[in-house]
């Protein structure tokens, strides 16, 4: 009776691991059962690593971006190459549908179609792959194929481009193994020579041999800071099969290669009598076959092992003129930003528009040669502002750009007293 009358603690045990209050648990009260806050806390980190065994938690296959929101993001940032933003659009969203496919466990697997992008120098190849970086939910990284040289020679080796997808996805392994490399400067890995030769081409063919297996998949052991693998090092295991490569070069010289071959008599009606100057690069290059690729230095592996080839077109006077002013991060309007700063006004001519893509044009560096043209001009002009008080607008004249002649002050004290 006394036993009864008397409050008693109720006996209870978790009934996960059969520990109780006694022990010092917590207990989770349930309807029939009792859990302890060490046996919730197991509980939490089991289904986290569940979520994480896919690598594909915090993505939504019916909320997947679309090629024409992909496209519509991109156009943002990039004018012109329509073309090849279309192809990586698609590349990427197959990407995704390719790795939910995988989940289904059917017999149609999908093969990856890794992308090689082929263009001048400054035609948009690097731009397009870091403005897409920013849009997808998946590790993205861009390394420099120039680094790298044959296991055990100074320089990088190749896994390397996998220690920088890791440190993207934060050490998250199975991120990283959904992620997307584009290799840039893919071309400075052509063979030397096209003889044999008694010395190894250790920065050329010797890369693109290392490279095949990663390209297609395979388990790949990478140091975990990047670097030399040394035999003491603990390295990670990385299945590439399912990351995504998007290579791109200037591959200067291949259009000569594709002409040598395309050209032929321009005798009859419908021969095509215009110069090789006269046609397009872009055009030229779209035409590119397996054999061109071969003769450029490309080992016939590799290029088995990029489906998707694209070229790019030169930039004309009219693309450049767009790049200047329209896209979200123009240099004008970067320029613009960083005269506000300053409380000064920044004001751009039409002329002076003009001669900065014309210049632009005649140095043959596309896009990038735009910056170096305003650079040029604005230097003296961003070097004295910061120490005058006094200049309320600045004004950038053709004779500024074609001259480098100061460009035009507009003083606060009196608007219509400028200075050149």
């Amino acid at each position: 009776m006394d036993n009864t009358s008397r409050p008693r603690f109720p006996d209870i045990k978790c009934s996960f691991c059969g520990k109780g209050p006694e022990d010092g648990k917590a207990l989770i009260t349930g309807i029939s059962a009792f859990i302890c806050h060490d046996c919730v806390g197991l509980c939490n980190e089991m289904v986290r690593e569940k979520a994480h065994s896919s690598g594909l938690e915090g993505i939504d296959i019916n909320k997947l971006p679309t090629p024409q929101e992909m496209m519509g993001f991109l156009d943002q940032y990039i004018i012109g190459q329509t073309e090849v933003k279309m192809a990586v659009c698609v590349a990427a969203y197959n990407h995704f549908k390719r790795l939910f496919s995988r989940e289904q466990n059917d017999d149609v697997e999908i093969d990856k179609s890794n992308m090689l992008m082929i263009g001048p120098t400054g035609t948009g190849k690097t731009l397009i792959a870091q403005t897409l970086a920013r849009f997808l939910k998946v590790p993205f990284t861009i390394v420099d194929a120039t680094i790298f040289t044959e296991a055990g020679y100074v320089g990088d080796d190749v896994e390397n481009m996998l220690v920088r997808l890791l440190q993207t996805a934060n050490y998250d392994i199975s991120k990283a193994e959904k992620g997307i490399i584009y290799v840039d400067e893919f071309d400075k890995i052509s063979r030397k020579s096209a003889n044999p030769s008694i010395t190894r081409d250790v920065s050329g063919e010797g890369v693109q041999q290392a490279m095949l297996k990663i390209l297609e998949g395979t388990v790949a052991g990478v140091p975990p800071k990047g670097g030399r693998k040394h035999p003491e090092q603990n390295l990670i295991q990385i299945n590439t099969r399912d990351i995504l490569f998007i290579c791109g070069g200037a591959f200067e010289g291949l259009d000569k290669i594709i002409e040598a071959r395309i050209d032929q008599s321009r005798m009859g009606f419908n021969a095509d009598v215009r110069s090789k100057s006269q046609k397009k690069i872009g055009d030229i290059l779209r035409k590119v076959e397996p054999d061109d690729l071969i003769s450029y230095g490309l080992i016939p592996e590799i290029i088995g092992r990029l489906p998707v080839v694209m070229g790019l077109d030169e930039l004309d006077e009219d693309s450049l003129l767009r790049i200047l002013t329209e896209p979200k991060n123009a240099l004008v309007k970067q320029y613009k930003k960083l005269f506000d700063m300053e409380g000064v006004t920044l004001t751009f001519t039409k002329e002076a528009l003009k001669e900065t893509v014309d210049t632009a044009v005649r140095k043959k560096t596309g896009a990038r040669g735009l910056r170096n043209v305003l650079e040029a001009c604005l230097l003296p002009v961003m070097f004295e502002l910061p120490s005058r008080s006094d200049v309320l607008e600045v004004v950038v004249t053709k004779e500024s750009v074609a001259n480098k002649t100061p460009p035009e002050y507009v003083f606060k004290i009196g608007e219509d007293k400028k200075s050149a």
